[in-house]
């Protein structure tokens, strides 16, 4: 997983939010700190001055309104006077911040000024702006305004003299004041530094509070992080620290209990995991699952063995093109598929023959999620059934050839032939052999269904094979022709073999038949055996016309037939060697043909015995 870096950890953020969250409050409260107390000030400041002014402006109002004669001072200098004491009063009450007093006519004539440097000025028309103003309108007028020498505030006051108390009066002269209130503001200044100082340190006091303050809300969450990272791991063992009962510890208590439960969900469904991944690998039968495109995303063992690919190049293909039927079918046509597919994968050599039986995995809303596939190996039953077919066409066929000669000798009889001696005869041996050679065809046969039965059972005794073979072949050679010679090449070693007698005596009668049969004049039939290891290999051989080389390996087969025609002339059924080697595998053993067209025919078959209790083994040329 990524890790979070510095500035976008939830820990910084909240330390940030909490801290803009204080400077926001610690601005708002400042600038209503400081509009509040620049209105305060400034009103105090205003106010002592105000206090004075209404007497100042009584007095002025009595000495302008009073009828003077010679005897009394002039008007400016009494007019000064009362400046120069209200001056000093007023000084004293705002610290010395009264810079000049005014007293101005309704002409705009300066009557006086408690300013020494300015007494010049006295009997001059007033410039001022604010006075006129506050002549015209009648009413007072004051502003804050920057010395051009000093470049100090100023606060100047034009307050209007009437000729009684009442508000309607006539105007009949300005009071003008001059204050310097630079110092109000330098106090408001100093205020403001030392709030600004508190304002920092609070700000101090609350990063280092809100670093608590947000780690006892990351600390749970970064220990479920890593909590969290672990179970993506599979680690299930951590838990996470309760650090109390509020929001988060409940949270992390439920982190504890889905951890928990995710844990034996997990060994849950690793369990099945394990149990499908068994039941997938030991089941005979191969499995294919795909997606909801056909692609393949399970595939078991049997089914790589069963289609002979890799897992490598399975996985992620379309599962028609892997069974090689996308030629035939699409995906869309599998899904709708009710019945099974057979894949033939047979060669020249060898049938090969599969069947697909195919089955939606469907959600229950209806979606379809994939195609699960499953293949069976079906070469064995088609041979088997193959076999039957031919097999129940070959009984047919042997019954049905002497059959009809039987009926169309017994109806040539019936017809009279019964009556002339010379052929009556010869019609009754004919249906006399081929009677005796359906007798055989149905011995044959049910000696064959017996021994396909699964309570077949053998007589075995321990005889010595040595005597036991050299019975066999006196009693051919008793009876075979002089054309034809036998050789024995038998080891001096005695060997003794567990076996059933009556059984591998029909098994070596049928093979030195037909090695008579079908051996030419002045032929040899040569007959050996010698042991090697744990089995006794047995070998009779002929000089007769030999089996082509694609037919030796069939000629064991039931009902069949090298030379049909000429087999069927000597009286075979075609199931003599199909009973030898069902006689001999029921022994354990082997039997097996060697031949060469035109070169003769050899067979072989081995009997299992034990050497150390029954003999030492032999050679034989």
């Amino acid at each position: 997983m990524q890790k979070v870096s510095f500035f976008k950890s939830i820990h910084v953020k909240l330390v940030l939010i909490y801290i803009l969250l204080i400077l926001l409050a610690l601005q708002i409260i400042g600038i209503y700190f400081a509009r509040e107390l620049e209105r305060n000030l400034k009103s105090n400041f205003q106010d002592s001055i105000f206090q004075r002014v209404d007497l100042m402006q009584y007095s002025l109002r009595e000495e302008i309104l009073k009828e003077r004669d010679e005897s009394m001072p002039k008007l400016e200098e009494s007019l000064k006077s009362i400046v120069m004491e209200f001056s000093t009063g007023l000084r004293d009450v705002s610290n010395g911040d009264i810079l000049e007093i005014r007293v101005i006519d309704d002409r705009q004539r300066i009557l006086a000024t408690s300013e020494l440097e300015n007494q010049n000025l006295i009997g001059q028309r007033s410039n001022t702006d604010l006075v006129r103003r506050a002549i015209s309108a009648e009413t007072l007028f004051d502003i804050i305004k920057l010395d051009n020498k000093t470049r100090n505030r100023v606060w100047v006051l034009a307050n209007p003299i009437r000729a009684g108390a009442g508000p309607d009066d006539e105007i009949i002269g300005v009071l003008y004041i001059e204050a310097n209130i630079e110092s109000v503001f330098e106090q408001m200044n100093d205020i403001n530094q030392i709030f600004l100082g508190g304002t920092a340190m609070s700000l101090v006091i609350t990063i280092f509070l809100g670093i608590l303050v947000a780690r006892t809300i990351t600390q749970p969450i970064a220990d479920m992080r890593k909590q969290a990272q672990a179970m993506a791991k599979g680690n299930y063992s951590r838990k996470v620290r309760v650090y109390g009962t509020d929001e988060i510890g409940q949270l992390a208590i439920t982190f504890n209990h889905l951890t928990n439960r995710l844990q034996e969900a997990q060994s849950t469904t690793e369990a099945e995991r394990r149990k499908l991944d068994s039941v997938l690998s030991n089941m005979t039968d191969g499995v294919i699952a795909t997606d909801r495109k056909g692609r393949i995303i399970l595939i078991n063992d049997p089914a790589l063995e069963l289609l002979h690919i890799s897992r490598d190049i399975t996985l992620g293909r379309p599962i028609a093109s892997v069974l090689g039927i996308d030629q035939e079918y699409s995906f869309e046509d599998l899904i709708h598929m009710n019945d099974a597919v057979n894949l033939n994968f047979s060669t020249a050599d060898a049938p090969y023959i599969l069947r697909a039986n195919f089955s939606v995995i469907q959600k229950e809303t209806g979606f379809i999620n994939g195609l699960i596939t499953v293949l069976h190996d079906i070469t064995e039953q088609e041979k088997i059934e193959m076999d039957r077919r031919e097999f129940v066409s070959n009984v047919s066929h042997e019954l049905r050839t002497p059959l009809t000669t039987m009926r169309s000798y017994l109806e040539a009889l019936a017809d009279g032939a019964w009556k002339d001696e010379n052929i009556a005869p010869t019609f009754l041996n004919v249906t006399q052999t081929e009677t005796e050679r359906m007798i055989r065809l149905v011995n044959d046969l049910l000696q064959l269904s017996r021994m396909d039965s699964s309570d077949y059972e053998l007589n075995k005794d321990i005889v010595l094979f040595n005597s036991f073979f050299n019975r066999i072949i006196d009693r051919f050679e008793m009876s075979k022709s002089d054309k034809v010679q036998f050789e024995r090449l038998f080891p001096e070693t005695s060997f003794y073999v567990e076996i059933d007698t009556d059984k591998i005596t029909q098994v070596i009668d049928n093979i030195i038949s037909n090695a008579i049969k079908y051996s030419p004049d002045g032929g040899n039939i040569r007959f050996g055996f010698t042991g090697q290891e744990d089995m006794l290999k047995v070998m009779i051989s002929d000089d007769g016309m030999g089996i082509p080389k694609e037919n030796v390996g069939r000629i064991f087969d039931r009902f069949y037939r090298v030379d049909r025609a000429r087999a069927r002339s000597m009286g075979g059924t075609g199931l003599g060697l199909a009973i030898a080697r069902e006689m001999i595998e029921a022994h354990g053993g082997k039997i097996w043909a060697e031949s060469e067209e035109g070169q003769g025919t050899t067979i072989f078959f081995t009997l299992p015995y034990d050497a150390d209790e029954f003999g030492e083994a032999g050679e034989w040329e």
